[in-house]
């Protein structure tokens, strides 16, 4: 029997025009885009389908747009009939895994990833730090470096070989040399605002956690994995854990393992891109993964996952 996991992308998945083609095929997707530009107060459509880039990679601006185009890719995934026997999302993409499975409204999450991108750009001017993925060390060799310098913390568990680290711009900048003189294949600094998922940008997270405690959430209508906890997480627990998210790293990694261990045996990645299913496989080779980002890629999926 197949397992399915939907998966949804975070932040550097974006391009311009993401989301338009299945948009204008699928009515219901470009209702996606109308209720988050409502919730907003900012025309996501043209922001996604449009650009400039210069514009959509803002943090303020990249994450409500990365949202409402993965909601609307799952619109219409929906309307082909696909579901998900659980979800996960990779930093803010754990708000459009939520709004998938009921935990909060379509225009709630797209509205908070709005709030979560105003909050992360002012947090990062006030505190200004780097981000670095460190390539081809064994993650308790990366680990060990971040305890040994003062500054930088483990951000993104990606996958095995693959940990992005986060602090102040010298220490990441040690931290690289390090882990280069430690046989890293690569340290490659990140083109980013400021030191996200660690605690330089604490300041986020106290102005997010107003607009997220607003919110009633409701029991996930399939099991929501979190990447903050690795475990699957009941309503009372989503709150906090968006708070928390903010400032702890993202454990893809184990949470994509946990997954695997529950019995899924496909991950659906859903939103522009395909980052995350190209990270699935370098946890997993046994896994299928499954992109769905255009028209060609949902009748794809369809042929793929069509229930008999």
């Amino acid at each position: 029997m197949t397992k399915v996991a939907f998966c949804f992308p975070g932040q550097g998945s974006l391009e311009v025009g993401m989301g338009r083609e299945i948009a204008e095929a699928v009515p219901e997707s470009m209702d996606v885009y109308r209720v988050g530009s409502e919730a907003t107060g900012m025309d996501l459509a043209h922001l996604s389908f449009e650009g400039p880039l210069e514009e959509l990679v803002e943090t303020e601006v990249q994450q409500p747009t990365l949202v409402a185009t993965s909601l609307a890719i799952l619109a219409a995934v929906r309307k082909a009939g696909i579901e998900p026997d659980a979800v996960v999302g990779h930093s803010v993409g754990e708000f459009a895994a939520l709004a998938s499975v009921g935990a909060m409204g379509t225009g709630e999450a797209i509205g908070l990833v709005r709030e979560r991108g105003l909050a992360m750009a002012e947090a990062a001017r006030q505190r200004p730090g780097a981000m670095a993925a460190i390539l081809g060390l064994e993650d308790d060799l990366v680990e060990t470096l971040c305890r040994k310098i003062f500054g930088v913390w483990p951000a993104n568990y990606n996958c095995p070989g693959q940990i992005v680290v986060s602090g102040e711009s010298d220490a990441v900048e040690e931290c690289c040399a390090e882990a280069e003189s430690l046989g890293a294949r690569r340290a490659i600094r990140l083109k980013v605002s400021g030191a996200f998922h660690s605690p330089l940008v604490g300041r986020a997270a106290e102005r997010l956690k107003p607009a997220i405690d607003r919110i009633h959430f409701a029991n996930p209508v399939a099991p929501f994995m979190s990447t903050v906890t690795a475990k699957f997480e009941p309503a009372q627990r989503l709150g906090s854990l968006l708070v928390d998210q903010l400032t702890a790293p993202v454990r893809f990694t184990q949470a994509a393992g946990e997954l695997v261990k529950d019995g899924v045996t496909t991950f659906v990645e859903i939103g522009p891109g395909n980052v995350l299913s190209g990270l699935v496989k370098r946890i997993d080779r046994g896994v299928r993964t499954i992109s769905v980002n255009d028209l060609a890629s949902l009748e794809k999926a369809k042929e793929a996952l069509a229930s008999p």
